[in-house]
């Protein structure tokens, strides 16, 4: 389950730095204040669909092109970046991607991949890997059912909030193509936009959706006196207002979160 789709279904979470490491891992950098979040558009014509997202809604394109594919097998390049040794992980999947730890300031474990893996294999990876990584891969079956994600992870944006040309580059991170059939754009719906599954009327050409994060508090953990440590374990607590955009008419929806 993609991040947000969990807040939005369970906004405050009891412990989350223990207990929901795949949510709080990507509130870590936010101090006090406002910040954009991920940001997704969906452009649809009659036969194709495609994906634009930002940083942070990658895993979520994967998962929805994925759970389309027919053939059984896939032809997947890109890389792995994991905040720990995920080794174990890999070699229970069944992979034998070779995962290196970083010599830079940045701690991480990052894999080359270029392989092919069996479809349930791949969702299943995806799946596995929000709780610890970034798993940046590109495939491409058909012109009607491919994934383009780029290989480094962005560099977060000093902005408080969005404008146009900063959504159009941020959403240039992971691009997709799948059939426009209607069960593919339920899909669509169930995954990134449940919230306002009701408000989607049945015809639309454009949507973005966009996520905002007002974060209001920050309990910080006792007893931890490693500085990194305590913005990794700290709780934040804020406002999660997501803006959705239909052929340029916009609805809102807000959220009082614990992440």
């Amino acid at each position: 389950m993609h991040f947000l789709k969990k807040v939005i279904e369970s906004p405050c979470l009891e412990d989350p730095a223990k207990d929901h490491v795949n949510v709080h891992r990507h509130f870590y950098r936010y101090s006090k204040g406002e910040f954009p979040g991920p940001t997704l558009k969906i452009t649809k014509t009659n036969t194709r669909t495609t994906l634009r997202g930002s940083f942070e809604y990658e895993d979520l394109i994967q998962e929805i092109v994925a759970s389309t594919i027919l053939d059984d097998e896939i032809e997947i390049k890109g890389v792995l970046i994991t905040g720990t040794d995920s080794s174990e992980l890999i070699r229970s999947l069944g992979l034998d991607w070779n995962l290196k730890k970083s010599t830079g300031k940045t701690k991480n474990y990052k894999a080359i991949i270029d392989g092919i893996v069996k479809k349930d294999t791949l969702i299943d990876i995806i799946e596995k890997f929000r709780e610890s990584g970034y798993f940046l891969v590109s495939f491409n079956l058909n012109a009607t059912c491919k994934v383009t994600t780029k290989n480094r992870i962005p560099q977060p944006s000093k902005k408080k909030a969005d404008t146009k040309n900063e959504i159009n580059k941020k959403i240039q991170f992971c691009t997709s193509v799948i059939n426009t059939k209607d069960k593919n754009i339920d899909l669509i719906v169930d995954k990134a936009l449940l919230d306002f599954k009701s408000e989607i009327p049945e015809k639309w050409k454009n949507i973005i959706i966009s996520n905002f994060y007002k974060i209001e508090e920050i309990i910080i953990p006792k007893d931890v006196k490693d500085t990194r440590m305590l913005r990794i374990l700290a709780t934040r607590k804020g406002k999660l207002i997501r803006s959705l955009d239909i052929d340029g008419e916009i609805r809102e929806k807000q959220y009082s979160v614990v992440v």
